[in-house]
This record gives C-alpha cells, structure tokens and sequence, in this order.
C-alpha cells in the first residue's frame, strides 16, 4: 500500500483561553512507498504520534489529504482504512488468553470462531508466540506482550501497519531483540509500515526510510545514512549519531573555516560566521593536526579509542573524538592534535542554522 501525505496540519486550540493555537503538524508532504518500513523520528513534542494518529483516522487533520493507493482516506472512518494500530502501552484485555487476545478484532468482524482461531494462530506463528495462547498477558514478560500487541495488529491482514512507540516500555536487551523482530515480520509480511520512535539508533537501524521532524515540520526524509552523511540542518546533525555529533563556534574567512585560532579547512563559501560540526569518527591523530584538543581522559571500548576533550569554541561541554583501538596517543598528554576528515566535517550558518552548501 502506497501512502501519500499531501499538505498535512495539524492545529490544536489553545487550552488557555486568549492563548496561541498549537501546530502540531504543519504542511507536511511525504510519500511512502509500497512495503516500506519507514520512521518519524523526532523529539517528544515535535508532532509525530500526532501524523500516526491522522493516518490511522483516530484524529482528523486541520487541511491536508491522505491517499493509500489511490484512495482519499482523509476523511474515512478508522474502521475503514485496513490499518493495524500497535500502541506504546500494548493495550492488552487482562481477562483474556493470548489466543482471545489476537483473536479479538476478528470477532468485531463477526468472523467465526474456528476460523478465527486458526487465523490468530498464524498470526502468532509470525511473531513466534504461538506456545503462549493459553496464557493472560499478566505471565507474560513486556516483550511477549509486545508480540501480542502487534500479532492482533496483523491478524486483520491490513494494508498499513502502525508502530506508535512499541518499544519504550521494553529494556534495552528486549528493545534490541524486537526492533529485529519487527523488521524481519515487516520484511516477512511486506506490509507497508510507519513506526513513530523518539530514539534515533532504534530509527537508523530498522527504517528504509527516515522523517525526521521538529515542532511538527519535517526537517528531512531520506535513508537513514543517507541523512546521516548527509544532514540538511542543525538539528539534524544533531540530533542523529551516538555519541553526538561535535559542534564548535566558528567563522570562514578568506577561503579558510577557523575553529578558535585553528584553520581545519579550507572552503570556497563567501566569510561569515559559522557552527562547523564534526562527527566523533571524523577525527585522525596526528601530532602536526590542525585541531588541538586539551584531554579530560581516555576511554578504550575494545575496537575503538573514545578521546574526551574540550575546546573553548566548542557549543557542549565535551568533545568526543572516536579512533582505532591499535593508533598508539602519548601518554599523559595534556593536548592532543586531530585532522579533520573532510567528508565528517559540515558548515551551518550561525544564524539560520542551515548547512551550507
């Protein structure tokens, strides 16, 4: 199922009388590919439960359209749409089986029991629950809950498949094994899929597709690395990488970009004062550098080195510089000196805070 996402907005009333309209979603034009699994991305607040639950039909948009295939479901009953909804708190009936569970939208649908229950099981099987159906979701752990959750969501065999948050309840153990389950049933089923998440590692690893948004604008959509190689803006930059992306005050002049005293690069942009960013794995020892960083400390993780300085233009209160584990620093050093990869290295206007291109 293709989805297309024409104009969108969202606009709540103010809860304070006399107070300003909240924009919740504000013109947003994105098309989905049939079968794809893609991500909204973005900080709490920035819009995208708000875009899932539009979609879904469980909240009517301001102005906008939204076309599954060729058809204007903008205004269509939730019920109506084909679409399989998986909540953050799971949603689960406590006084039913895992079986009466899944099977539940099914019996909405006045489908008989026999058949229902066989088509709960293959539900189950897709999910690798199926030796739980007798079981009450109370002796079950968060990540068969889950399961469940989404098995029900699928046994409707719907055309979309909505993801609002599904592993923010989860450990981290448990929310690394079902964002690979999610992506393998996706993969399995081919269902078109849109998956809402706050966390941009959980995002990069599972989406084909990425939109990642701000106070209900879309700063960018593409394939994860792509952005992540490749960020529109500040924000974008920022908000992507583990650890985050470094940035520093600095300024081009004269065909050269200073950080502090230092010239890192060289550039053909017109002088003006910049934020130049540098992702942690874009540093190179060397003790001729031309970015010299005072050391806080050293910490070595195995395969890499993870170097963490300060600078004085730098905007965060560290900067974490990630090398190979065998690049052998001098000890005890008080500073050390980083060339700068070029391809790591991004321009942001100080003002606009667009990047520069």
């Amino acid at each position: 199922m293709r989805i297309s996402i024409q104009h969108l907005t969202k606009i709540f009333p103010s809860r304070n009388k006399g107070g300003a309209a909240v924009h919740a979603v504000e013109d947003m034009c994105i098309e989905i590919p049939s079968g794809k699994l893609v991500g909204l991305l973005g900080p709490s607040g920035c819009g995208k439960s708000t875009t899932l639950f539009m979609l879904s039909g469980l909240e009517s948009p301001t102005s906008g359209k939204i076309i599954f295939d060729d058809q204007d479901v903008t205004t269509l009953a939730a019920e109506k749409r084909g679409i399989g909804l998986v909540f953050q708190n799971y949603a689960l009936y406590p006084h039913m089986t895992v079986q009466e569970n899944i099977r539940f939208p099914l019996d909405n649908m006045r489908i008989k029991k026999e058949e229902g229950n066989a088509r709960a099981l293959d539900a189950a099987r897709l999910v690798q629950i199926e030796d739980l159906m007798a079981r009450k979701p109370s002796e079950l752990s968060g990540g068969q809950q889950q399961r469940v959750a989404i098995a029900r969501a699928l046994v409707k065999m719907p055309n979309v498949l909505l993801l609002d948050e599904p592993l923010s309840n989860l450990d981290a153990r448990l929310r690394l094994q079902t964002r690979e389950e999610i992506k393998r049933i996706q993969r399995e089923t081919g269902i078109t899929t849109v998956f809402v998440t706050h966390d941009q590692e959980e995002a990069m690893s599972i989406c084909d597709i990425m939109v990642v948004m701000k106070l209900g604008v879309v700063q960018q959509i593409g394939a994860p690395q792509e952005i992540y190689d490749d960020p529109n803006n500040l924000f974008v930059a920022n908000f992507l990488g583990t650890p985050p992306i470094n940035i520093f005050k600095g300024k081009i002049e004269g065909g050269k970009v200073y950080v502090g005293g230092e010239v890192v690069s060289a550039t053909e942009y017109e002088d003006q004062e910049v934020y130049v960013g540098i992702r942690p794995e874009g540093y190179i020892y060397d003790p001729d550098g031309v970015l010299t960083l005072k050391v806080d400390h050293i910490e070595v993780m195995g395969r890499d080195k993870s170097v963490v300085a300060t600078h004085e233009s730098s905007t965060k209160p560290t900067v974490r510089c990630i090398i190979d584990s065998d690049v052998v620093l001098p000890p005890d050093a008080a500073e050390l000196k980083f060339n700068i990869k070029p391809y790591k290295l991004f321009l942001f206007n100080a003002e606009t805070e667009e990047r520069l291109r």
